[in-house]
């Protein structure tokens, strides 16, 4: 029962994470309808600057607002440098663009930070919390991980759906031109939609590297899982990335746990191929069939 209890709440932690990364894909895609696949090696290095600091000696919340800082500012010059000059083409071109991009980042934190792994500090204990004589498998870390995420999906609802700047950022994705004929500046919304992207990418990755170690490639499996989690959900909802996040980590954390770890990236692909034949726009999803 105690397995069961810790692969359980293993696997709760697991999909936070999962479903923070994949909060960074619904976000852009909302706002730009782009899939970044570049957001990995942004994150990895809005970290590493978050761990410059550290060992520097200076305070673990100094170089948590620093990292999301720098991922507000590195989402808005990608937009701006990068995917501008593409805009208004074929969408591929930018998808292609986000692929070259994580290869070049990759190879540039290679070269600065190096590709040895480092140890990445936790702002709250590691250690599992203890119910009588019992220690289960949640620390102080996985809290404050567990309520970040469910704070920044809160925002992004409220964002949204409730607000003129979240309304003039879903008319600036899904039709520019009309956009543009009813006053919206396109091109800031669009660099906006880019920068808070990458801004709660590097939450995603602070989390992921809190009390573990961190080298330039440690976020490349949470980029496929993330992805899983925000099709599972519905790529145009913040709430079903979050339960998408959940759903992938509890089955994969079961999987691991009494099946293998060899089988989760296995399972982790039937799962995106089950969602995809059965419900391909998602769980959460609100898009419906039109007559035309």
């Amino acid at each position: 029962m105690q397995q069961f209890v810790n692969t359980v709440l293993g696997g709760l932690t697991l999909g936070m994470v999962y479903a923070a990364f994949a909060l960074a894909l619904v976000l852009i895609w909302r706002s730009t309808r782009i899939v970044n696949f570049a957001q990995a090696p942004m994150a990895m290095v809005t970290t590493f600057i978050a761990l410059q600091i550290i060992e520097g000696g200076h305070s673990y919340w100094l170089a948590f607002a620093a990292a999301l800082v720098a991922g507000l500012v590195l989402g808005a010059v990608v937009e701006r440098v990068l995917i501008r000059p593409v805009e208004g083409k074929a969408e591929i071109n930018a998808v292609i663009l986000t692929l070259g991009l994580f290869i070049v980042l990759h190879a540039l934190a290679s070269v600065v930070f190096g590709n040895r792994y480092r140890s990445f500090p936790a702002a709250f204990g590691i250690r599992g919390l203890e119910v009588g004589d019992t220690t289960i498998a949640l620390t102080g870390f996985d809290i404050f991980t567990i309520l970040a995420v469910l704070a920044v999906m809160g925002l992004l609802v409220l964002l949204f759906r409730f607000t003129d700047l979240g309304l003039r950022m879903r008319a600036a994705a899904f039709n520019q031109e009309v956009a543009r004929l009813l006053g919206v500046r396109v091109g800031r919304m669009l660099t906006l939609g880019w920068a808070l992207a990458s801004l709660v990418g590097s939450l995603a990755g602070l989390l992921i590297a809190g009390g573990s170690l961190v080298h330039p490639g440690y976020m490349d499996a949470v980029v496929v899982y993330g992805f899983v989690a925000a099709v599972l959900g519905g790529l145009d909802s913040p709430a079903g990335a979050v339960v998408g996040g959940l759903l992938l980590g509890l089955s994969l954390s079961l999987v691991s746990g009494y099946v293998g770890s060899q089988l989760v990236a296995l399972a982790a692909l039937a799962i995106l191929m089950a969602v995809l034949l059965l419900r391909p726009q998602g769980l959460f999803s609100q898009a419906r069939e039109r007559r035309v």
